[in-house]
């Protein structure tokens, strides 16, 4: 084991996936391996054993499919981070994963640079989209939560966000990162990550993932 590398569980029912995954990642730095589940039911069980920081979920898997595992996961308030793995730009579950608390996604055909790069933005607690993705989330969510209101309880959080927060909030579910968001309201990135903090805490989210969902599902981003 090395100390202080980043964890990771690779959940797929595709062996030649899981080790292809597996070989790419232990070669880069900071990263290790720990375990491997072949469907969803084994990825929750291996979660408790091995308690990884990120998982590698793919969406298609029998027993248990990674959207329903996603969500048990997060239920179960592990620390663990899960990364969904589609073939396709923009898969049909990518709303319900994200829902689910995933928090974020990539493609399978991702490089060996960017699937490791995108492990550790998610274990840093940052979200992960790919582009292509980001890019028609919005009409994604549109379209699938026409019908979605926050709950009361949400609803009474979001009054509790300052302006500023508020303004951070969208910028997040806009898809910028800390810096961006530092550079466009011209302060300190460190007054930004104290912002997000503020605001996943007021709102009771997981993470920048879930706050892009509650801005969108709060209407407080459209599609433009």
């Amino acid at each position: 084991m090395t100390a202080g590398a980043i964890r990771v569980l690779i959940a797929d029912d595709q062996m030649m996936v899981r080790e292809g995954f597996s070989v790419l990642l232990n070669a880069m730095p900071g990263i290790e391996v720990v375990g491997e589940a072949v469907n969803g039911r084994q990825a929750v069980e291996r979660v408790r054993e091995v308690a990884p920081d990120v998982v590698l979920m793919d969406i298609r898997m029998p027993e248990l499919n990674g959207i329903d595992a996603t969500r048990e996961i997060v239920a179960a308030d592990s620390a663990a981070k899960v990364l969904v793995l589609t073939t396709f730009d923009l898969d049909e579950y990518v709303y319900q994963a994200l829902r689910a608390g995933a928090s974020g996604f990539l493609l399978k055909d991702a490089s060996a640079r960017q699937l490791a790069d995108g492990v550790r933005v998610v274990a840093a607690g940052e979200a992960l989209l790919a582009p292509s993705v980001t890019r028609r989330l919005i009409t994604e969510f549109t379209q699938l939560s026409g019908t979605y209101r926050p709950s009361a309880v949400a609803r009474s959080a979001y009054g509790e966000l300052t302006e500023r927060e508020t303004e951070v909030l969208v910028l997040i579910a806009q898809g910028l990162s800390n810096l961006e968001i530092a550079d466009r309201l011209v302060v300190a990135e460190s007054t930004v990550k104290t912002h997000v903090s503020r605001v996943l805490v007021k709102l009771g989210l997981r993470d920048r993932t879930q706050a892009a969902v509650f801005a969108y599902e709060a209407r407080l981003v459209t599609p433009g």
